[in-house]
């Protein structure tokens, strides 16, 4: 089956313009706190994890019509009723019907802000030595592959510099397909608004890409 990322619009037109919102501004309806808490804490369950959230959602048909929190609803209406969590008829009338399922951890009131505060870091120790170094030219993957990636469109088969190691975080292509962290070496690598948008690119223009090591080959 093809895999789609609705998200993957950067470069692309046809968008808009895009409109800055005024530092500091949250919410724009009640229920977005509600939608927000209650993805934290399916989060912390442990049903699943970060990576694979970020697929449910951006794989979602209507994510281009979709506000930011009306894409976090339906990326968790679709993820507890894929794990059987929460049933249809549950969903249609807006309130529990059933037992509970069983979950393996539940985040309760008063830990949430010691949680939040601890994060989950993706940070592993190094598997092996980094294949690039500061200052190497690199080329990133150019296919596209069918399941979720962080690796941009518009920066695919794209030359630029490695300018920043990060150490060996957990993969997020993997990891969102539940095959496990497989961490790997993460490059910021800075790329010429040339090499990503051709003659047109504002002068001087550069964009920085964070890039797992199987992203690169040496340019």
């Amino acid at each position: 089956m093809s895999y789609t990322s609705h998200a993957d619009i950067g470069g692309k037109t046809g968008f808009g313009q895009v409109v800055p919102e005024p530092e500091g501004e949250l919410f724009h309806a009640d229920w977005e706190p509600m939608a927000l808490a209650m993805t934290l804490a399916m989060g912390a369950t442990g049903s699943w994890n970060l990576d694979t959230s970020r697929a449910a959602r951006e794989t979602l048909p209507g994510y281009l019509q979709m506000s930011y929190y009306q894409i976090w609803v339906a990326g968790l209406e679709k993820m507890l009723a894929e794990r059987a969590l929460v049933l249809p008829d549950e969903i249609e009338a807006g309130r529990m019907l059933h037992a509970p399922a069983p979950v393996a951890r539940v985040l309760h009131a008063a830990t949430v802000p010691a949680a939040l505060a601890k994060g989950a870091s993706t940070l592993r120790p190094d598997v092996a030595p980094a294949r690039f170094s500061v200052g190497q030219r690199v080329r990133t993957r150019a296919e596209p592959v069918a399941h979720h990636t962080r690796l941009p469109g518009y920066a695919r088969g794209k030359c630029g510099v490695v300018t920043l190691l990060h150490g060996c975080h957990v993969f997020a292509d993997t990891h969102a397909q539940g095959l496990g962290e497989d961490p790997q070496h993460v490059y910021t690598v800075v790329f010429t608004g040339q090499e990503l948008w051709g003659a047109d690119a504002a002068p001087g223009l550069q964009v920085s890409v964070d890039a797992w090591e199987s992203y690169l080959e040496p340019a």
